[in-house]
């Protein structure tokens, strides 16, 4: 089965053609680095990282590139509250990006360009605009000419007149038109800037990933991603001005967006008071249960943000990563399994695994059903290990598959993230004392006692399990 995507362009799935054999060009748009990226954003940096690591899975070299906007009027205005130089704060701030990045798994981009390091390649490409007619200078400030483009509005499906009609926008007589949008903005007093043909400035936030992914990725590149808010104004303004630049030439092939992400069935708002940053839920959740949450929607469907469901998804991803590790435990005794149908089911069952998976991935990377393969053979994986608890081809066979189809995902099955506790050594001999009590228990048939004990303790984050080879504890993550 080839592989299908969405494209928001066509709002059609389509089968993915890369521009070059074996490569994939991505561009996402990254984070405005004036303090943590949010829940929302959270969502869309798992969601295409998920995806590039699928395109690796695949066989595809991916160079991936993911801005940083680090000039723009929230970092200017974060700066004066805080007491900091603007650029200095969003540099404060794309340090603290990539700590929560890497407790979610996501992977570093190829490239991570800054804004402010390519100012000379956005002067020039409004240069280009200017002389094509597709942009005007007023007073120091440059403005893109809508309606000079042809099908302006073609990525959200609006025209200028429902744009017009439907906008929250300031009323600046010195547009052509209303919706014209700042390409070039004339410094302002305490303001960073930059020289340029129209005096001190600095660019609009549109222009930055232009010249960026233009410079890193080229025309023509294969996928342009982001958040579904991003739609309009951004990305639309993004081909105007870009495919206006190239004469009409393709900007990217594919657009491919997620949905939003709501808090307790509410659009996430300051306003609210739901608003919350990464940060924020890393101080109370694991990373890896995080992203297990996050991708277990499909990418374009909404979802709802809250602790039940997040209590929920830690569950499910303990029930892979136990599968993983009893697997493991038994790998690790000697004896051997006869019976070849019982092998052979096993090996099947990875194999209807894998590819389960990938009929899923492929269709348009559905990574809720991709979760249904996994926990379908963890469950398979679960009955075996029961019947014959002891090292076999066949299970490491299954064991493999299941870790490896993890990993495409972002998730370190064999490794689940350990969570720290202060005196590593006290808490084990207190646990093994523990687990000796409740034997003694389970041997008198006290089950009151020994569920009581096992109880107990999960409400403290401990949870004990009964395996055929006797109890085991570990700390909830």
């Amino acid at each position: 089965m080839s592989l299908r995507l969405f494209n928001t362009m066509t709002r059609q799935k389509e089968e993915f053609k890369s521009r070059e054999s074996g490569k994939v060009a991505m561009y996402v748009c990254g984070p405005t680095t004036y303090n943590f990226f949010h829940a929302g954003n959270a969502r869309m940096f798992v969601v295409f990282d998920m995806i590039r690591r699928y395109f690796m899975y695949k066989g595809y070299d991916v160079r991936y590139v993911q801005n940083f906007t680090d000039v723009d009027d929230k970092i200017i205005q974060r700066g004066h509250v805080e007491g900091m130089d603007p650029l200095a704060l969003a540099q404060k701030y794309i340090d603290e990006y990539f700590k929560d990045a890497k407790a979610l798994n996501i992977l570093p981009a190829t490239v991570h360009p800054k804004a402010t390091e390519h100012i000379p390649e956005m002067i020039e490409i409004i240069q280009g605009l200017i002389e094509t007619g597709l942009a005007y200078d007023v007073d120091g400030d440059v403005y893109f000419a809508v309606d000079h483009f042809p099908n302006y509005g073609k990525l959200s499906g609006r025209t200028l007149e429902d744009m017009k009609a439907g906008a929250r926008i300031e009323v600046d007589e010195r547009k052509h038109h209303p919706m014209d949008f700042a390409l070039w903005k004339k410094a302002k007093p305490g303001e960073p800037s930059w020289e340029s043909p129209w005096g001190l400035g600095r660019p609009g936030w549109h222009i930055e990933c232009t010249a960026m992914s233009l410079k890193y990725l080229g025309a023509g590149f294969d996928i342009h991603g982001g958040g579904g808010d991003l739609v309009f104004p951004h990305h639309e303004n993004e081909i105007a001005q870009t495919e206006g630049y190239l004469n009409g030439q393709t900007f990217a092939h594919y657009w491919m967006h997620n949905a939003f992400l709501t808090i307790n069935q509410e659009k996430m708002s300051k306003s609210l008071g739901n608003f919350f940053t990464t940060r924020e839920l890393l101080a109370k959740n694991s990373g890896e249960v995080i992203r297990f949450y996050l991708l277990g929607t499909h990418y374009r469907s909404p979802l709802d943000f809250n602790d039940e469901n997040l209590g929920m998804a830690q569950k499910g991803l303990e029930r892979l990563q136990t599968s993983v590790r009893l697997a493991q435990q038994a790998l690790e005794r000697t004896g051997s399994v006869r019976n070849e149908r019982i092998e052979e089911g096993l090996k099947k069952a990875a194999q209807e695994a894998r590819e389960a998976f990938e009929k899923a991935m492929d269709d348009d990377f559905n990574s809720a059903l991709a979760y249904a393969a996994l926990f379908e053979l963890a469950k398979t994986m679960n009955g075996y290990v029961q019947e014959h608890p002891v090292s076999s081809q066949a299970l490491a066979t299954a064991q493999k598959t299941l870790i490896e189809l993890g990993e495409v995902l972002g998730f370190d099955l064999l490794h689940p993230a350990q969570v720290q506790v202060e005196n590593e050594e006290m808490l084990s001999k207190v646990m093994e004392l523990v687990l000796k009590i409740r034997s003694k228990a389970r041997q008198k048939k006290d089950w009151e006692m020994s569920d009581f004990i096992r109880d107990a303790f999960k409400a403290e984050g401990i949870v004990i399990e009964d395996t055929p080879q006797g109890a085991s504890w570990k700390i909830k993550a």
